[in-house]
């Protein structure tokens, strides 16, 4: 069975939900911490009950509708979701709580709508969706690991259509810790750049990217998803023969890829794991995006949601390219993310 990406649906600090894509990009090279930038939430969720969501549950619900939305799907069989720090604004609130009061009197609320698993359950309640629902909390390849196993579902005919994405929102007491051990970028390290980077750290940020896999191929399709990797561990001057195997792998050749998305994040102490990448693709189109969206743990479905629209409109924003280069057309399209020199990822994309 092959799986294909129907419909998706992304909020991030860039206007990218129900727009064209990347109509509108703003490059940030000033602040440390992007937000997202958010829709309306009125029209798909009741306002009494958005008051009491958290950001990143009402971020994945309204991701979520606009997949379902645009693969014409009312109701998916499996909803699986990825996210490093859930609902992290809740976490702080009911860790407050307990050190304000003492540990008394509390109120469970806060504790119980910060579990990881909120955004797929309550997407899972919007929709009546009784079935598979698995939320993957696994670092930096948290939206790899639900993208692997959804497509294991469609692949061993367990399921004809998967619900699948990333979400994760900035706390403020998270990202006050993240400075003090330069996670996050310096005041004094102004301007940030993710191509000549000069300074530790990275411009953290939060968003939510989702999309409905099926195992048929409709005039929504954008791509299939050919392979998806994963790895732990590896050091600088392994990266290059992992790649070679993971292509000769999936019978494929550098010539072969298209175009290469690097999750370059402008750390200058890991960023050098791009490196070997960079000089294995010279001849190949090679693009970067965490400039528009800052990084956090499921960043990397932002990027397979910037790989997904090149394979469908079959042409790259300049304000993605890292090179100069470009192809006729763009077939497949290998992207490797890593997040401080662990939990690196590859996946493959093809044009269907």
């Amino acid at each position: 069975m092959k799986t294909y990406i129907n419909g998706v649906g992304c909020i991030s600090a860039q206007k990218t939900f129900d727009i064209e894509f990347l109509e509108e990009v703003s490059v940030n090279e000033t602040e440390n911490m992007l937000y997202a930038i958010e829709p309306s939430y009125k029209e798909m969720i009741p306002p009494a009950a958005s008051r009491r969501m958290a950001k990143g549950v009402k971020m994945g619900i309204a991701a979520s509708n606009q997949a379902l939305k645009e693969a014409n799907l009312e109701k998916p069989e499996v909803i699986i979701t990825g996210t490093g720090m859930g609902c992290v604004e809740d976490s702080e609130k009911f860790l407050k709580a307990i050190l304000d009061n003492d540990e008394q009197f509390l109120t469970p609320t806060s504790f119980i709508q910060s579990t990881h698993n909120t955004v797929g359950a309550q997407i899972a309640l919007g929709l009546q969706c009784k079935g598979y629902n698995f939320t993957y909390v696994n670092g930096a390849v948290s939206f790899e690991t639900a993208l692997l196993d959804a497509k294991m579902q469609i692949e061993n005919d367990e399921a004809n259509s998967v619900l699948v994405g990333g979400i994760d929102e900035t706390g403020q007491y998270t990202s006050s810790l993240h400075k003090l051990i330069n996670v996050i970028k310096n005041e004094e390290d102004k301007p940030y750049s993710v191509l000549n980077p000069n300074s530790k750290g990275a411009v953290f940020s939060e968003g939510a990217t989702f999309f409905v896999l099926e195992n048929q191929k409709k005039e929504s399709s954008y791509a299939s998803i050919e392979a998806v990797s994963i790895l732990n561990s590896l050091e600088v001057d392994e990266v290059e023969n992992y790649i070679q195997d993971f292509l000769l792998s999936n019978n494929l050749k550098i010539e072969n890829i298209d175009a290469l998305v690097l999750g370059n994040n402008g750390d200058v102490e890991f960023d050098t794991y791009y490196d070997a990448a960079n000089s294995m693709f010279k001849n190949t189109p090679q693009i970067y995006y965490k400039h528009l969206s800052g990084e956090y743990n499921t960043v990397s479905a932002f990027g397979f949601w910037i790989a997904s629209n090149i394979l469908k409109n079959q042409e790259i924003p300049p304000v993605l390219k890292m090179n100069s280069l470009a192809k006729e057309s763009y077939n497949t399209i290998l992207l490797y993310n890593q997040y401080q020199g662990k939990d690196h990822s590859w996946i493959l994309l093809k044009k269907c």
